[in-house]
């Protein structure tokens, strides 16, 4: 019992994996760190991931439907939402995206150098983390 609940955890996260990477665009690199349940809350999940843009990597206008919290690690980027001002960030700075907002602008300030950084999404579970916007 206890093996196949390592398998169905680590095939889930291999699954999110997969669809982050496939969300994401050329230049970023995400990595899934933590998703656990919301006992407290059915049907919520909280979910931790680790984001990379290369040097003048960028994301595509995209939407989370959830609550976000990023925490900058390295390097810096710029993030905005539709009616905000857009932000530029250094490591230890943090940026708010609720689950209204139109993710505007997300890249690295820098041509040159990496950043890192890690974003807490309180959102619904089996909901896709990005979707893109055209």
């Amino acid at each position: 019992m206890h093996f196949k609940k390592i398998g169905l955890g680590l095939a889930m996260a291999v699954g999110l994996a997969t669809t982050l990477a496939q969300a994401a665009p050329g230049g970023v690199s995400v990595k899934p760190l933590i998703n656990k349940d919301v006992p407290e809350s059915p049907g919520k999940e909280l979910l931790m991931i680790s984001v990379e843009y290369a040097p003048g990597g960028e994301d595509p206008v995209h939407r989370h439907d959830a609550h976000g919290i990023v925490y900058v690690l390295e390097g810096s980027i710029v993030m905005g939402v539709k009616g905000g001002k857009e932000v530029t960030l250094k490591p230890g700075d943090t940026f708010y995206e609720g689950p209204a907002d139109l993710h505007t602008v997300g890249r690295n300030a820098s041509k040159t150098k990496p950043a890192k950084f890690v974003v807490f999404l309180l959102k619904e579970k089996d909901k896709p983390v990005l979707i893109p916007v055209n």
